[in-house]
């Protein structure tokens, strides 16, 4: 797995801090924590929700109980999709808008190339939060995903997320969201 250790630690400090900034001010039971990326080489942010953030959004629907069907899993409709970027991940995206200008747009290649970089440099994010306990240790984090995901999804995803992950968080996720 190829990734680069600048964007690592960059991303890293970033999530990391957004991250601790909402477990610190939301005492909620998170189930799911996500670095997100969509197409294009984009900057990454985070997504998460919470048992408690579900079914307050999920109550403001005519069917609570479809809408947490349908909300579970959704980073785009969390009230914490992209918490902290502004705040955090400056030098991230100034970093990831140099590295785009770098690219040739039209070597397919080197943009492929690039964007597996960037992936795999936030699944290595991921994975050293988690083994700082960022997302908690035994049973909490028995309970919850954390995940470095490309959108619209695609089968990587589930790859990154059996690698990131112990087999007893992953149950729900793989039969309700996983590609």
């Amino acid at each position: 797995m190829e990734y680069d250790e600048k964007l690592v630690q960059m991303i890293r400090e970033a999530a990391g801090k957004a991250f601790g900034k909402l477990f610190a001010e939301h005492d909620e039971t998170f189930y799911y924590c996500s670095l997100i990326t969509i197409g294009e080489c984009e900057c990454p942010y985070i997504s998460a929700w919470s048992l408690e953030s579900l079914e307050r959004e999920a109550a403001k629907g005519a069917d609570p109980e479809e809408d947490k069907r349908l909300l579970k899993w959704s980073y785009a409709d969390s009230p914490y999709c992209a918490y902290g970027y502004e705040e955090f991940f400056q030098e991230l995206r100034a970093e990831y808008s140099l590295r785009t200008k770098r690219l040739d747009d039209d070597d397919d290649e080197a943009y492929d190339t690039e964007m597996d970089i960037r992936m795999n440099s936030m699944e290595k994010a991921m994975q050293e939060l988690d083994a700082q306990g960022l997302f908690g240790t035994g049973e909490k984090r028995s309970r919850m995903v954390i995940n470095a995901e490309y959108m619209p999804p695609d089968h990587s995803n589930t790859e990154r997320a059996l690698r990131l992950n112990p087999e007893e968080a992953l149950t729900e996720w793989l039969d309700e969201a996983a590609e």
